[in-house]
């Protein structure tokens, strides 16, 4: 809003709207939320503001972008109940979800970095019995021997989705390819970094969408950026949500 509001001051809901660009309904849903304080009526029953509800207006506003509008949503309706600690906690767990996603990142980064492309003069070896049906590429024995895993690994990860190799059509043994020992190589690099194959998965899977590593390397200089704007987001929310404590005293 252009100009600093005086204390008892009372505003419509378009005077609260109309400086976000919301409409006068939007302001309505928040009160009925919890987000906003309840209003005061006029004889006639129309809803009047003050200061303070435009001090959780803006709260609200500016936590949203850090902490998403149901939590910030909560964090309101907590504000406004009285349960302040309720509020921090909430906080508290969309500071700890971001830590988390910050540390995923740097694991899939790191992993990445350790991925050294396997020389083409020196392909994992196929198996013995097989190196004449022509499969092109390698089967579990030899790349579990160059991760340093057990057969048996490679083989619960492939019913996680981790990896998916074919079947060789003479045998009907696994024949992984080079997006194959790819994937074997990340997964084993973040199982190394303490991940769950339940969280590896769903990377995996973006490394697949990606088409390889390298287009990969983008989405996560994408990824970082946004949990950098997420962090202060949250720091700009932070400030407005004390402002507006220091307001209701």
């Amino acid at each position: 809003m252009g100009r600093k509001l005086q204390n008892g001051e009372r505003l419509r809901p378009v005077d609260l709207a109309r400086g976000h660009g919301l409409s006068t309904q939007a302001i309505r849903n928040y009160e009925e939320a919890g987000i906003l304080p309840a209003a005061d009526r006029t004889p006639h029953g129309y809803r009047t503001y003050t200061p303070l509800h435009a001090e959780a207006l803006r709260a609200f506003l500016a936590l949203v972008p850090g902490h998403g509008h149901r939590t910030a949503t909560s964090i309101m309706r907590a504000v406004n109940e009285g349960t302040v600690d309720v509020a921090f906690r909430l906080v508290d767990e969309s500071h700890a979800q971001l830590l988390a996603d910050r540390q995923t990142l740097q694991a899939v980064a790191s992993a990445l970095r350790d991925l050294e492309p396997t020389p083409a003069s020196e392909p994992i070896p196929a198996s013995e019995p097989d190196a004449a049906s022509g499969h092109g590429g390698t089967f579990i024995g030899p790349l579990a021997a160059k991760l340093g895993i057990r057969p048996a690994t490679l083989r619960k990860w492939e019913r996680a989705g981790l990896v998916c190799p074919r079947r060789d059509p003479l045998t009907g043994y696994r024949v992984y390819d080079e997006a194959d020992v790819r994937d074997a190589r990340l997964a084993h690099q973040l199982r190394r970094g303490g991940y769950l194959l339940e969280q590896i998965a769903p990377l995996i899977t973006q490394v697949r969408a990606a088409g390889g590593l390298e287009p990969l390397e983008a989405a996560l200089n994408d990824w970082h950026a946004r949990l950098s704007a997420r962090g202060r987001a949250m720091l700009s929310g932070a400030a407005e949500l004390d402002a507006y404590l220091r307001e209701r005293g």
